[in-house]
């Protein structure tokens, strides 16, 4: 791609996302969302490969469809309060509404059936991108609104968990495998959106850095699905060590960094005598780690040229840039001492 177009490109994207951040009226973040949906479509299909093409028809037909019912709730709160203000939302109906067309924007169960097939037709870069900073305007949109109506909230979270963890147990491909603890995460994060937003936050961000990571990690193999992974060994020996820790980091086990949004939510949700819900919760968890522990096995327990039909990819290495994976592998294994400082921060 012409490197203006991508410079113009990537700058509508976090135009699009910071006008979503600061707008307070719900057209303008409507706007906003639009804009960010228009400019990372043509980063999608840019390899114009039938899979891709196929993917970002996909991600524009759902994009469209959760913004034009993001933009009839609104239209149905100003008729019915007289208000277009993102923060003064009260009616039930529109916040109800709006609350799920936000969760179809980012991909919660259960409308999140499209984001494992888009995740799968794109490049490794490009589904970084749409599983990091394209969840960024839509979350701001949730702690905005405050949704009050925990019983939906909790269902979106607590389904999103289910499905994000049985789903990605028959995948062999991994970008499925993304998407599905991308579901995870997100759901997670739900669940403590209404008791605790600067929790969800914390686990929005530390769900950001371990992701980065493993991206940069499988783009760095250029591993698409499971048996690629057996050949990293004669590639990168020290990352394919690492590389278990953080998948393991990613399955939230101690004493790694994904251990700290999870122990911190499960802890939120015993205060607020939500004792099954978090035991629920934290029971999904183990469905999630145990595709983690396959691709861990694939990875580092598999003889490399075991099912490699034809040449050899191991020979070739990777253009990519090491810097950013160290510092995210960093970040995704050794964060969890900071956990007393995270909450000193989260506490108002």
């Amino acid at each position: 791609m012409n490197p203006y177009i991508l410079a113009t490109l990537l700058f509508g994207l976090g135009l699009g996302t910071t006008i979503t951040f600061a707008s307070s009226h719900w057209l303008l973040a409507w706007m906003g969302l639009e804009m960010n949906t228009l400019a990372i479509i043509p980063l999608m299909a840019q390899h114009h490969h039938p899979r891709a093409v196929e993917a970002t028809t996909k991600y524009f037909l759902t994009q469209a469809t959760a913004a034009a019912m993001l933009l009839f709730a609104s239209t149905t709160n100003a008729w019915l309060t007289g208000q277009w203000d993102i923060q003064l939302m009260s009616h039930p109906l529109p916040i109800t509404m709006i609350t799920l067309a936000l969760a179809l924007k980012i991909g919660l169960a259960p409308v999140h059936a499209w984001l494992p097939e888009v995740l799968q037709g794109l490049d490794l870069t490009t589904g970084l991108v749409l599983s990091t900073w394209q969840k960024l305007a839509p979350f701001a949109l949730l702690l905005q609104i405050q949704p009050t109506n925990s019983a939906i909230l909790i269902i979106l979270g607590l389904l999103s968990t289910i499905i994000g963890g049985w789903g990605g147990l028959n995948q062999t491909q991994l970008r499925k495998i993304l998407a599905y603890s991308s579901i995870a995460h997100l759901g997670w994060m739900i669940l403590i959106l209404q008791f605790s937003p600067s929790l969800t936050m914390l686990a929005l961000l530390t769900y950001f850095i371990m992701t980065f990571s493993t991206f940069l990690v499988f783009k760095l193999n250029n591993a698409t699905n499971v048996n690629s992974l057996a050949t990293s060994w004669a590639k990168a020996p020290t990352l394919t060590a690492l590389t278990p820790l953080i998948l393991l980091s990613l399955g939230g086990l101690p004493p790694l960094t994904g251990f700290m949004p999870k122990w911190l939510i499960l802890q939120e949700l015993t205060k607020q005598d939500l004792a099954p819900t978090a035991t629920l919760a934290a029971l999904t968890a183990l469905l999630s780690l145990y595709f983690y522990l396959r691709l861990s096995y694939a990875m580092t327990l598999t003889l490399f040229p075991n099912n490699l039909p034809g040449t050899t990819p191991w020979r070739f290495t990777s253009p990519q840039l090491t810097l950013p994976l160290a510092i995210s592998t960093t970040a995704t294994l050794s964060l969890l001492p900071l956990t007393p400082a995270a909450i000193i921060l989260l506490t108002p």
